[in-house]
């Protein structure tokens, strides 16, 4: 079980002031509050370990990709106890989420041996050429430097200690400083403890990896402000990110800062397939909604549909599925309270008709849903605001051109779905140009909760989906993120880097 400390460059340090975790059972335990000096010396030890990690070959960081995956396996017990009791996540969730983390840490493994993220050309010198000769260049991508990664709340393994930020950083080369996330501190200790280990067995240098319990914004802060981190991983809302964006703009050196910040991944319900199938739309959307309590950034939180009896049909369809939902536990007393406030703002909206409120106490939540029409929707701007947690509104629009208005309006966004029929083919067309544009992936006749790790995926959007919408934080693509192309130009072989020569 956890000890309460921070794992600085594969040592543990402990003291000075605490904060207590807040676990859904058993007792509450103290762990130490991170500092701007402990940040300083992780990215001091990242610093050091990038001269010798920077420059290891793909199958040395293959195989400490792989033995982190083993560690943490080997903690499995530990790490499902722990999780279950801070999170109140059920212990299959997290058995599930844990096969999802090690299969990212074996899936960049395997994708860095292959060397094809490496981007490498050549254009030969041509010595001969006029009316001026072409040097020898020749370009690879080469990692970046000491990332930072914080840790999110609603994904205590697969988005945090040895997440996908973390598993893509490594992968690339570049060392890894991560901020716990609060919500699950114990959990975070144990992943950490694994890395650590896995490091030591690998005989990598100590400092291509520390972990900091958070505790107070000055740390998430120092760190982000820290001179010698090169780029920042984040996953959280959007009030969050958005500050710690600003203040990697506002740096001396500016450093891009890759968050993902929120979304309300919308559904568009076209007629023949609402006329055809929609009471099974809505039950499966209700089932997507309300997956892991609504607390997925992919939770699909608006369906708009042309207004009629199948629309009708459809809202009533989805009220009797979540009706059948139980209150379930948050992840923290400070995302239920805010799913709380989020559900009164938007039933309290003008134009807003309840189909299915629900009263929530303390860390409980249970679903809610309601109504508005196009016109009421298009002209109040926090209506599309992502609510984060089990909570559907039903935008009926008038007709075709109403729901093209309605996509245009739409901010950037995860996911846009489409569920269609034949008959559906050309009005899909017309919001294809528009959904293209607003989304990361676009989805057909399907939910987008549950994210695939794979080649093909992205995992961000236009803001403020994401701060960068050229990157992902999901699939192998996402190691690009801590990567930089350099040149060699008439390089002697010998000082070529080694997938050069």
């Amino acid at each position: 079980m956890p000890m309460g400390h921070h794992l600085i460059a594969g040592e543990a340090v402990s003291g000075g002031p605490s904060f207590a975790s807040s676990p859904v059972e058993g007792p509450a335990r103290d762990f130490p509050m991170g500092s701007p000096d402990l940040v300083d010396r992780a990215c001091r030890a990242a610093e050091d370990a990038f001269e010798t990690f920077g420059f290891t070959s793909r199958a040395e960081r293959a195989a400490l990709l792989d033995a982190i995956a083993g560690e943490i396996d080997a903690r499995e017990p530990a790490i499902t106890e722990i999780g279950t009791r801070e999170t109140g996540l059920p212990a299959a969730r997290l058995e599930g989420e844990r096969g999802r983390t090690t299969g990212q840490l074996r899936l960049f493994a395997a994708h860095i041996l292959k060397g094809e993220y490496l981007d490498r050309r050549h254009d030969a010198a041509l010595p001969d050429r006029q009316p001026a000769p072409r040097p020898d260049l020749r370009l690879i991508q080469r990692p970046i430097g000491p990332v930072a990664v914080f840790g999110a709340s609603n994904f205590p393994l697969a988005f945090s200690t040895a997440g996908g930020d973390t598993a893509s950083a490594l992968a690339a080369g570049c060392p890894v400083v991560v901020k716990g996330h609060e919500a699950h501190p114990g959990t975070g200790e144990i992943v950490a403890e694994a890395i650590a280990a896995a490091i030591a067995r690998c005989g990598m240098p100590a400092g291509v990896f520390s972990f900091i319990h958070g505790g107070a914004r000055e740390v998430g802060e120092a760190l982000v402000r820290h001179p010698l981190i090169r780029a920042v991983g984040f996953t959280g809302s959007l009030r969050g990110g958005r500050a710690l964006f600003d203040l990697c703009a506002a740096r001396p050196e500016p450093i891009p800062f890759f968050g993902e910040l929120g979304s309300v991944n919308p559904m568009f319900v076209l007629p023949a397939a609402l006329g055809a199938r929609g009471a099974g739309i809505a039950g499966g959307w209700a089932g997507s909604l309300t997956m892991g309590v609504g607390q997925f950034c992919t939770n699909p939180g608006i369906a708009v549909a042309i207004d009629g009896p199948g629309l009708d049909a459809f809202v009533e369809a989805a009220r009797g599925a979540l009706a059948s939902v139980a209150a379930q536990t948050m992840l923290t007393n400070g995302i239920a309270a805010a799913y709380r406030e989020g559900a009164g703002r938007v039933g309290s909206a003008p134009g807003v008709e309840p189909v299915l409120s629900t009263a929530c106490e303390g860390r409980n939540a249970a679903p809610c849903l309601y109504a508005t029409t196009g016109r009421a929707w298009l002209a109040d701007e926090g209506l599309a605001a992502e609510v984060f947690g089990p909570l559907g509104l039903v935008v009926r629009v008038a007709d075709a051109d109403e729901m093209l208005a309605v996509a245009r309006h739409l901010h950037g966004q995860l996911t846009c779905t489409l569920h269609l029929d034949d008959g559906d083919t050309g009005l899909a067309r017309r919001l294809m140009p528009v959904l293209e544009r607003k989304a990361g992936r676009v989805l057909a006749n399907g939910f987008p909760t549950g994210v695939e790790v794979g080649d093909a995926m992205v995992h961000g959007g236009p803001y403020p989906a994401s701060t960068n919408f050229g990157a992902t934080s999901v699939g192998t693509l996402a190691i690009r993120r801590f990567l930089r192309p350099v040149c060699f130009q008439n390089m002697p072989a010998a000082l070529l880097p080694a997938d050069l020569q």
